[in-house]
């Protein structure tokens, strides 16, 4: 089975993720398969970085990061983000930042958290979201199969009545493969912001095979209704070591 960072196409360029259901464990897995030099950051708030991380950690405003980051040997990974009052949590850099360091700081990837959901497992970004770096190479919006088939409510969705205007589905109804195939090939869900970028969707938490089922005509009626991508990747992040259960592909 082919790995994330490959299934994604994302050893290289700015990688960003939006969305909801695993943003900072796709990040995460494709930043310890990486294997070269990366940074990891955020633009948004986020939590601190996994100890296990193969990366050094510098925490700085964001006017002051560019010396420390820059200052790392060059054949070591930088995780790093902004202080924040908030316990267990940094701020995000500038995207302006984000991209200036990983220009000048010769990193294979620069590995980018550019949204917030606050732990639901769908989401259509609002105004001023998804928070994205000047010309992103890569985004990756995700998704979570655990949504398809529940009501849409706060409880599994950020932003309700942006998911409820993309979607066509009124709060309290179900969220189906279509409706979910929808807000993916959608320029004002999944794929805003995104012109000019590679654009390479996931479908998380896929646990089981019923949920492979339901992730797998996600992704076909993604995939039906736009050009954008021509595949979506379906995972259970959860398994670090076999982390893709599939590639659908147009």
């Amino acid at each position: 089975m082919t790995t994330l960072i490959d299934a994604l196409g994302a050893r290289s360029g700015v990688v960003c993720a939006v969305g909801a259901g695993g943003k900072k464990s796709a990040l995460y897995q494709l930043a310890r398969e990486h294997g070269g030099r990366f940074a990891l950051t955020a633009t948004v708030h986020t939590t601190t970085f996994p100890d296990d991380l193969p990366a050094v950690v510098v925490v700085h405003d964001d006017a002051e990061l560019r010396e420390p980051v820059l200052s790392i040997g060059a054949s070591r990974s930088v995780a790093y983000a902004c202080p924040s009052t908030k316990p267990g949590r940094y701020a995000g850099a500038s995207g302006e930042t984000i991209r200036s360091l990983h220009d000048a700081g010769g990193f294979a990837a620069t590995f980018v958290k550019a949204d917030g959901a606050r732990m639901r497992w769908i989401k259509s970004p609002d105004l001023g979201e998804p928070v994205l770096p000047p010309a992103p190479d890569l985004v990756v919006p995700v998704v979570s199969a655990r949504a398809i088939g529940e009501p849409l409510s706060e409880r599994v969705a950020h932003r309700v009545d942006r998911v409820a205007a993309i979607t066509g589905v009124a709060p309290g109804e179900i969220l189906t493969p279509e409706a979910v195939g929808r807000l993916l090939a959608s320029d004002e869900g999944a794929l805003k912001g995104t012109a000019g970028a590679r654009v390479a969707p996931v479908i998380n938490m896929v646990d089981n095979d019923f949920q492979e089922k339901m992730a797998r005509a996600a992704a076909e009626a993604a995939i039906a209704a736009t050009s954008r991508f021509e595949s979506v990747v379906l995972c259970c992040l959860r398994q670090a070591g076999r982390p893709v259960v599939a590639v659908v592909t147009r």
